[in-house]
């Protein structure tokens, strides 16, 4: 039981490192919204899709990990009305509204949701990460480095 135990924290620590030592990093950028943010190449490598207004979203290899960019046009509301309208799931363990952002972040069925979206005058834009919630420490540099690089005019 113990040797069962230690493999399974030794394969976690090992998937981890690679999460927390992300080797390439990108700037992405949206052309038609001017939203920018660094996203971690080496982790998110695979295509997965457009998401509602402008952006695109990706995958890891692995599809454990998932994080999308998205810039939508700004209908006047406050960061709190924009939030409360998109009715986020109850149980959010994390919350943070400004003048001029949102962040939000749970838990669901094992996985670490985070949502940031900056407000310019014009356009919403928005960071979603979702993850592994038992990789929650090998994950949170990456976290902090996507969100406080998301930029837009």
């Amino acid at each position: 039981m113990r040797v069962e135990a230690g493999v399974a924290a030794a394969v976690l620590a090992l998937c981890g490192s690679a999460v927390a030592h992300a080797e390439s990093w990108a700037a992405y950028r949206i052309p038609e919204t001017g939203t920018t943010v660094d996203i971690p190449a080496s982790i998110f490598t695979e295509d997965a899709g457009k998401p509602d207004g402008h952006g695109q979203r990706f995958r890891s290899a692995d599809g454990r990990a998932d994080l999308t960019v998205q810039a939508v046009p700004r209908t006047g509301e406050s960061p709190a009305a924009f939030l409360a309208r998109k009715n986020p799931p109850s149980g959010i363990v994390y919350k943070r509204i400004t003048p001029h952002f949102f962040v939000v972040s749970s838990v669901k069925r094992d996985t670490i949701w985070y949502d940031r979206c900056n407000f310019s005058v014009r356009y919403v834009h928005c960071v979603l990460i979702n993850y592994p919630a038992a990789e929650k420490r090998q994950w949170d540099a990456v976290v902090t480095r996507v969100s406080h690089s998301l930029g837009g005019s």
